[in-house]
């Protein structure tokens, strides 16, 4: 199998990619990444691509895979909805729209989170923008899963981007194993979240499927 994988140096896309890298039935992964990583591995081709809403000059790369984990993301705090959906709804849909036309049987799993709104009735910004982006991956010509994690713990050295998320870390490692056992609805690990994605794309996926927490720890097992 080969996947392609956006976001690979966030905290979401380090446990994507080490999913892949240490699964047997995956034989080529291709990271589409701003910056190369400091990572070194027979399976892994990384691409330096700085335009995120154009793919043309990628398109002969884009050819023959049979998935892709979109990890690709930011918080929305002291963003506007423009800027945020530029970055969550623009960035996803040019790159499934990209690979739809160069791999069409291609499964598409794309990081979303819990409280995302389809609807577009929330009032949380970055639900409604999480909720477009799915719904219009949902009506692509295309093989979808949406994966909504809860709150994701960092293991296997993956890093969170946020500096206060950083500060935490050691407050949060020593809380982790109560708040698995009070919240096991709520709660995932980096490299259990990348384990799920990758479960789900080797089962095909459907137009609109979603994976919340519980989903993602049962795949993941």
């Amino acid at each position: 199998m080969r996947v392609i994988v956006f976001g690979a140096s966030g905290l979401v896309g380090h446990g994507a990619l080490r999913a892949c890298l240490l699964d047997d039935d995956v034989t080529e992964v291709l990271a589409v990444l701003r910056r190369p990583l400091p990572v070194s591995h027979p399976k892994l081709r990384q691409v330096v691509h700085e335009d995120f809403t154009d793919y043309s000059a990628l398109q002969d790369r884009l050819t023959g895979l049979d998935a892709c984990l979109f990890c690709l993301g930011t918080s929305s705090v002291g963003m506007d909805e423009a800027a945020y959906t530029r970055v969550t709804y623009d960035f996803a849909l040019a790159a499934a729209r990209a690979l739809q036309a160069a791999s069409p049987s291609l499964v598409f799993a794309y990081v979303s989170g819990a409280g995302t709104d389809p609807t577009g009735t929330s009032r949380q910004m970055w639900a409604r923008v999480k909720g477009r982006t799915e719904n219009e991956l949902s009506a692509l010509p295309l093989r979808t899963v949406m994966v909504r994690p809860g709150y994701i713990h960092p293991v296997g050295g993956a890093v969170p981007r946020s500096r206060a998320l950083r500060a935490l870390r050691p407050l949060t490692s020593a809380l982790f194993p109560l708040l698995r056992r009070a919240f096991p609805g709520q709660v995932t690990t980096s490299d259990a979240l990348g384990r799920a994605m990758l479960a789900a794309v080797r089962s095909g996926g459907t137009s609109g499927a979603v994976l919340d927490t519980p989903a993602i720890n049962r795949l993941a097992a």
